[in-house]
């Protein structure tokens, strides 16, 4: 009788500069095994991963923390939401759990914060998978780029943002663009909107939108790193997601010919869906580096 293995995970917190960051990490079979850093998106956290970690974590040490103003991470009162700060507190994250090569999964906001820590720390990546996660001008769809165009003290703009910040608006990133919303777990959005209604969470979310555009501005800077440093990368795509279409995952061949390119009918999450098919790329991806 074949009996299937799950991996033990791990649940802890780091204090980095004040913040107290959670993370989940798998317990591998092997001491040695990989590393993947997989860096969450917007509106959710490290539970995300749950199933790949469950999928992959005895064959690979999978470590997935949350950023402040997401999941359990509770950062202090006074924490300054910007796209730097997240990055300097999953840079500190690293430092602390003494992490200096891995591969890195970016998927959404994962983009901009990975994509900042790989500028400081280009010996740190060891190969990249970007799943949704845009770096691109062609990426961003003509919604996303209406939303990033918002800045405070427009009126509306501050209401729009908060619009997207309800039940509604986070069921719709995960359903929009699936295949069959069948196979999408109800519990994603609810744990996302559990998050989001904490106290400040909604303002937080409120700052990293209106400080989005500081990442489009940083596209040229991210695509001059992906040619300079080349890293073996594995792109996996929804391709009909509402914010970052089709075309963001091609343009990545502009600047990583050799990359490894699979598109799926499916939406934002694209691991909701279609998890079966990308986790066995991933293993073959991190096998051969």
């Amino acid at each position: 009788m074949l009996i299937p293995t799950v991996p033990r995970t791990i649940h802890r917190h780091v204090d980095v500069d004040g913040v107290q960051v959670f993370y989940r990490e798998s317990v591998p079979d092997r001491a040695d095994a990989p590393v993947l850093l997989l860096l969450h998106g917007f509106p959710s956290a490290s539970h995300q991963y749950r199933r790949l970690i469950d999928a992959l974590g005895t064959r690979y040490r999978l470590i997935a923390p949350d950023y402040p103003g997401f999941g359990h991470t509770q950062p202090p009162d006074d924490f300054t939401y910007t796209f730097d700060r997240l990055a300097d507190i999953v840079e500190g994250f690293l430092r602390r759990l003494g992490l200096s090569r891995f591969v890195m999964y970016v998927f959404d906001f994962g983009a901009p914060v990975g994509f900042r820590i790989a500028q400081r720390h280009p010996d740190w990546i060891a190969g990249l998978i970007v799943q949704n996660g845009n770096a691109y001008e062609e990426g961003l769809s003509e919604g996303a780029r209406g939303f990033i165009a918002l800045r405070p003290g427009e009126p509306g703009a501050e209401d729009t943002i908060r619009g997207l910040l309800t039940l509604p608006g986070t069921r719709g990133q995960y359903e929009t663009g699936a295949r069959d919303p069948h196979l999408i777990a109800p519990d994603g959005w609810t744990l996302d909107q559990h998050f989001l209604d904490l106290p400040g969470r909604k303002d937080a979310q409120v700052a990293l939108a209106f400080d989005y555009h500081s990442n489009v501005q940083r596209y040229p800077a991210w695509q001059a790193w992906l040619r300079k440093h080349t890293p073996p990368t594995l792109i996996v795509w929804g391709r009909h997601d509402p914010f970052f279409p089709e075309p963001g995952a091609r343009a990545y061949l502009r600047d990583l010919p050799e990359a490894e390119l699979h598109l799926y009918d499916t939406g934002h999450f694209a691991l909701e869906e279609n998890l079966p098919e990308i986790a066995p790329l991933i293993a073959g991806f991190l096998d051969r580096l």
